[in-house]
């Protein structure tokens, strides 16, 4: 598993980076060239081991470089996402403690504001792509560097942040486990082996790179010494292009996408030849089962889905024979050992729904900046979750069932929103779908769902009545959304997972019957 330093050695003009849109690209030579000089400038602005950098860029070639310098410096950089605004980016910066803040022309909106911002104590502001007042020119600082490596290189880390679907974001930060610089990722051993990551590997990334998933599937590509096919943004023709023009090995993947994709029309969808994939990674959200099957369809059996956190605290694994075995399973856990307790903290048997907890596992998490927190996540076992619900069947494998926050309790039932979901998705009326409990002054709560519809004009009252009979045919009544709403735009990120609780917010007062 070399550092890209080694890979520049022996493959110097080999692509590590190449820019799906632009078409630009970084050898290993060049990656290793710019690493050194990152590193360089950070030294330069004073930034030692364990300091902390804050960057808020869109996909771009520079954004995986900097990681890169960052890593040889030993310094921990936070990712932001781009849809931040003042208020949420200063409360990260300000939380990770960032020395550094590192943007880009086209987010100059936000980034302007940080510099005359007074909630933050950033010294040191770049800006990638153009400039802004306040900000130093990022090429020009790097390109003023030498390529030489730094003295006192150590192996720094990402801390990414959480999405904030359930409160502050809270940034997880596991040290490296040495400071070696060629020692690479935690997670090389476990899911880079078990998803076959090599030299060879061509792998497409279709997702931010703020995010936690991306970032590090980059990172371990390069790690190995593979190529890395960054799209701008996704768009589900141009990433099946992107497959059969780079001939790509591995991909990584959020549902969402996949029902993108499988919403094109069929003359669209089959005329890309898919077959170099090796391995298609999917996690982050809950898949349905109908819109599994006919990836594993379409693409044959190269669908693996991992259940994780950005903790680190446990991991199950499912490759598409088993999951066809196992429909609607994540699978069993390959870190950790699962455990299904109650709202009392006993453990309950085979098939039976309650909170995940895993056990057994070293890799103790910290959430940065919010004392205690680390503590409340495990329970006086040792035992950790990040609180979803589930159960393990007689084999082992894992069912993922809900949130425990968004479950709802109608009459005394509870419902989980992630089954309803799961069905309204695969309408062909229906491009995105979010389901919650409204309140109910007779059951306490009731069944409400928010539709995006492929079409706008399908917004009717009649398209309503329609999905809510279509539903009815094949749910039991107390699943059967009560109330429904259009909405042209659902609040779902980039990474697949929904800002529910903003949609809550929203309509927690009248709904449509």
């Amino acid at each position: 598993m070399p550092h890209p330093s080694i890979t520049a050695q022996t493959y110097p003009h080999k692509p590590a980076i190449i820019m799906a849109n632009s078409g630009e690209m970084v050898t290993y030579e060049q990656l290793d060239e710019r690493s050194n000089q990152i590193a360089n400038l950070f030294r330069s602005l004073g930034l030692l081991k364990g300091d902390h950098i804050g960057m808020m860029l869109t996909n771009n070639r520079q954004f995986l470089e900097i990681c890169w310098g960052a890593q040889r410096a030993g310094l921990i950089y936070t990712p932001i996402s781009t849809h931040l605004k003042l208020d949420e980016t200063a409360y990260i910066l300000n939380n990770c403690g960032a020395k550094a803040f590192v943007s880009c022309l086209p987010l100059a909106d936000v980034a302007e504001k940080i510099v005359s911002s007074a909630t933050t104590s950033i010294k040191n502001f770049l800006m990638v792509d153009g400039i802004k007042p306040g900000f130093e020119s990022w090429e020009e600082a790097v390109d003023a560097q030498p390529t030489t490596r730094i003295a006192d290189e150590a192996n720094g880390e990402a801390m990414v942040y959480s999405s904030g679907t359930t409160g502050q974001p809270k940034g997880v930060f596991i040290p490296p486990a040495s400071d070696d610089v060629n020692e690479p990722h935690r997670l090389a051993g476990s899911l880079g082996a078990a998803f076959g990551f090599s030299e060879e590997t061509v792998y497409l990334s279709p997702a931010p790179l703020y995010h936690a998933a991306p970032l590090h599937y980059n990172m371990m590509s390069l790690y190995q010494g593979g190529t890395v096919i960054v799209m701008d943004k996704f768009e589900p023709e141009r990433a099946l292009q992107l497959i059969e023009e780079y001939q790509v090995t591995h991909s990584q993947w959020v549902p969402i996408m996949f029902i993108r994709m499988l919403k094109l029309p069929e003359e669209v969808r089959t005329k890309y030849d898919v077959s170099s994939l090796q391995i298609a990674i999917h996690a982050a959200a809950p898949c349905p089962v109908e819109v599994k099957q006919q990836m594993i369809d379409w693409w044959g059996e190269v669908i693996v889905e991992y259940y994780a956190a950005s903790e680190g605290i446990g991991i199950t694994i499912i490759d598409s024979a088993n999951w066809l075995t196992h429909r609607g399973s994540v699978g069993p856990a390959v870190i950790g050992e699962l455990h299904i307790l109650d709202d009392d903290g006993n453990e309950l048997p085979t098939g039976e729904i309650g909170t995940i907890y895993f056990g057994g596992n070293e890799n103790r998490f910290e959430y940065h900046g919010e004392p205690g927190k680390t503590s409340e996540a495990y329970n006086d076992r040792g035992w950790a979750t990040t609180g979803d619900v589930g159960y393990v069947d007689e084999d082992g494998f894992l069912y993922l069932t809900d949130r425990k926050n968004f479950m709802i309790i109608s009459g005394g039932v509870n419902v989980y929103p992630q089954e309803i979901e799961n069905l309204l998705i695969t309408h062909p009326k229906v491009a995105d779908v979010a389901v919650f409990g409204v309140p109910h002054d007779e059951f306490g709560e009731s069944v409400h769902a928010v539709i995006e519809p492929m079409n706008w004009v399908d917004s009717t009252d009649e398209v309503a009545i329609e999905l809510m009979e279509w539903a009815r045919e094949r749910l039991s009544k107390i699943k059967v959304p009560r109330s429904l709403h259009f909405k042209e735009k659902l609040p779902r990120m980039d990474n697949g997972k929904m800002y529910k609780r903003h949609l809550m917010d929203e309509y927690k007062g009248g709904s449509r019957d």
